[in-house]
């Protein structure tokens, strides 16, 4: 009977969803020791892999896992992130935001606290373009959502070409061509060596002024020493970060004063247990049915 193991702050949420499911054969076990299947948040099972002897599958409540692809740890087990269920709440986000710019809402509701009648000229998304770094699933969410605002989007991937949303892929040394002349650029990238630094002064560089970059991807993909130069000479209009090299941020940190710096916390998109519990549950029954799992990270590539 496989037995199961729920690693959460959330854990009494996510087992009265689980039990609600009715699945065949599950059994709960607190006993680290006896269980072969682990549900739960990728820093928790990390701490608890020592005791994990009879392991055979995890699913991470996250889609970052960095605290287990870790070349230190161990990697003898199945491991299956919630890739799929972020897309949306990050479209939500990250076109909040640009529409928000775009829109200056700041501006009229400032206007409007000083009872002052003015008519800033808005933008549009419309024709614009969009360049993702990173097409996973989240990207081409983002590119679908983009197409509802009839704009062109590039894609900046390892070698993957798998949304049709995406109008031209980039790959390799094409990341300056990539990013040359974008309205707004978006990281949507995992952390991994090959990503550290990615948006740095050169590809800042090649942005028109007018450009927008938001991150939700990981804080490691951003030269935060350039993107403040940028935005504090006016090279770039604005920056929505949601992600940061080093979390908690710092009280000392550059961003809290850079101009035109927008910041929120890790909480682009929040994990809804009743999401990750359907993904869950979807990969238990091929588990039990012997069949291939959904979303299967790569040890050796980090996602």
């Amino acid at each position: 009977m496989p037995k199961l193991l729920i690693l959460s702050r959330e854990k009494n949420d996510y087992r009265r969803l689980i039990e609600s499911a009715k699945l065949a054969e599950l059994e709960f076990a607190d006993d680290p020791n006896l269980c072969d299947i682990v549900f739960g948040e990728p820093k928790l099972i990390q701490d608890a892999l020592p005791h994990l002897t009879s392991l055979k599958w995890v699913q991470s409540m996250y889609a970052g896992v960095e605290p287990l692809v870790d070349p230190a740890q161990r990697h003898d087990y199945v491991l299956t992130n919630a890739r799929g269920v972020f897309g949306a709440p990050m479209s939500e986000y990250v076109f909040g935001y640009l529409l928000f710019l775009e829109k200056k809402m700041l501006e009229r509701m400032k206007a409007q606290e000083a009872k002052q009648w003015q008519r800033p000229q808005s933008g549009m998304l419309h024709g614009k373009t969009i360049g993702l770094l990173g097409v996973g699933s989240i990207g081409s969410h983002l590119a679908g959502t983009a197409k509802h605002f009839g704009m062109t989007v590039r894609g900046f991937t390892k070698g993957s070409e798998e949304s049709p949303q995406v109008d031209q892929y980039y790959h390799g040394n094409d990341l300056l061509k990539f990013a040359t002349d974008l309205d707004y650029l978006v990281g949507v990238l995992p952390r991994t060596k090959d990503t550290h630094h990615i948006v740095n002064k050169s590809v800042l560089e090649v942005l028109p002024d007018h450009a927008i970059f938001v991150n939700v991807g990981r804080g490691n993909s951003v030269d935060e020493a350039a993107l403040v130069h940028a935005l504090k000479e006016n090279k770039l209009a604005a920056a929505v970060l949601d992600v940061f090299d080093k979390e908690p941020l710092p009280e000392n940190h550059p961003f809290w004063t850079t101009p035109n710096l927008y910041m929120t916390f890790h909480t682009s998109a929040i994990s809804y247990p009743e999401d990750l519990t359907r993904l869950f549950v979807e990969n238990y029954h091929r588990y039990l049915a012997g069949k291939p799992l959904k979303h299967i990270v790569d040890f050796e590539r980090g996602y």
